[in-house]
C-alpha cells in the first residue's frame, strides 16, 4: 500500500497525474494565461495546466494574472472596473518576451487576447487544471464554482486561493472539488511536522502548492513530502524553471512541479 493510498482522495487527486505543471501555460514560452501558451502546453505533452481567473466589471470570469491589466496589455485598469468587451479588445502579447534578442515581443499585434475562463475549459475538457482563484472582492466564488460544476471539472480540477476565506467559502459551497491548502493551514502541517506531529493533520485540503523555500525556511524535505502523502495531500513545488532545481525536487518524492518552462521538466523526465 503507497503512502497516498492511506487517506482516500477525490478523483481530481486520484485519477489524474500532476507532475508537470505548466505555469500560467508555460509563460516563458508564450504569453502567459493566453490560449496560445495553453496549446503549446497540451501540444509539449503536460500533465496539467495552471491558470488565474478574476472577474469582470459585467460579471464574466477571465483568465489572467495580475489584478490590472497593466503589466501584460497594451491597456490600464483594474479587471474589475472593465468590461468583457473592454477586455477583449487588449492585446495580451503586447509585453511579453523571452528576454532574447530573436524574441522581443514577437506575439505583440498578432491577436493574442486574454481569454474568457468558459473559453479555456470547453477548449480543453479532458486536461487536468489548477486554477487559483485570484480575486475577493467583489467575491466570485459562486460563479466560478458553477461554472466549473457546467463543464463537470471536479474530476480534474484543483482549485487554489491566496485567499483563505475564499477557499473555505469554495469548500463550503462546491464540496465536491479538490483544494490546495491556504498558507495558514501549510504553516500549521510545517510546525506539526517539524514537531514530529504531522500525522495528527486533519487535512481539509487536497494538494500543498508551496516553494521550495521560503526565505531561510527550508520547505521541501523527504520528511514534509512523506508525511503529506501520508494524510492524501499530494505536494507541488512552484515555480521551478531551472532543469538542476527540477531534479533536486524530484528527489524528495513530491508529486508533481509548477513551471514557466515545462519542455525543461519534460525532457528531464525523458517524455
Amino acid at each position: 500500500m503507497s503512502a497516498m493510498s492511506q487517506v482516500e482522495q477525490k478523483p481530481a487527486i486520484a485519477d489524474n497525474q500532476w507532475q508537470v505543471i505548466a505555469h500560467r501555460g508555460g509563460r516563458q514560452l508564450r504569453p502567459g494565461n493566453t490560449m496560445i501558451a495553453f496549446r503549446n502546453a497540451v501540444e509539449l505533452g503536460v500533465d496539467a495546466l495552471e491558470l488565474d481567473v478574476h472577474g469582470t466589471r459585467d460579471g464574466a470570469l477571465v483568465v489572467i494574472h495580475d489584478g490590472t491589466v497593466d503589466r501584460t496589455t497594451n491597456g490600464s485598469g483594474a479587471v474589475s472596473d472593465l468590461t468583457l468587451s473592454e477586455i477583449r479588445a487588449l492585446d495580451a502579447g503586447y509585453n511579453w518576451s523571452s528576454h532574447t534578442d530573436t524574441d522581443h515581443h514577437l506575439y505583440r499585434d498578432t491577436g493574442v487576447t486574454i481569454p474568457t475562463l468558459d473559453e479555456v475549459l470547453t477548449a480543453f475538457p479532458d486536461t487536468p487544471m489548477v486554477i487559483e482563484i485570484k480575486q475577493a472582492d467583489p467575491p466570485i466564488v459562486e460563479a466560478f464554482g458553477l461554472m466549473l460544476r457546467e463543464h463537470d471539472r471536479a474530476r480534474n480540477t484543483i482549485v487554489a486561493s491566496f485567499h483563505r476565506e475564499v477557499l473555505e467559502e469554495f469548500r463550503r459551497r462546491f464540496p465536491e472539488f479538490a483544494t490546495s491548502g491556504a498558507e495558514p493551514e501549510i504553516r500549521r502541517f510545517y510546525v506539526l511536522n517539524k514537531l514530529f506531529l504531522g500525522r495528527s493533520f486533519r487535512p481539509a485540503m487536497d494538494a500543498f502548492q508551496v516553494p521550495e523555500q521560503l526565505g531561510n525556511l527550508k520547505v521541501i524535505t523527504r520528511r514534509f513530502v512523506r508525511v503529506a502523502r501520508s494524510r492524501g495531500i499530494a505536494v507541488h513545488v512552484w515555480t521551478v524553471n531551472e532543469s538542476e532545481d527540477m531534479e533536486r525536487i524530484l528527489r524528495t518524492g513530491v508529486d508533481g512541479i509548477i513551471s514557466d518552462r515545462p519542455d525543461r521538466l519534460l525532457e528531464l523526465l525523458g517524455r
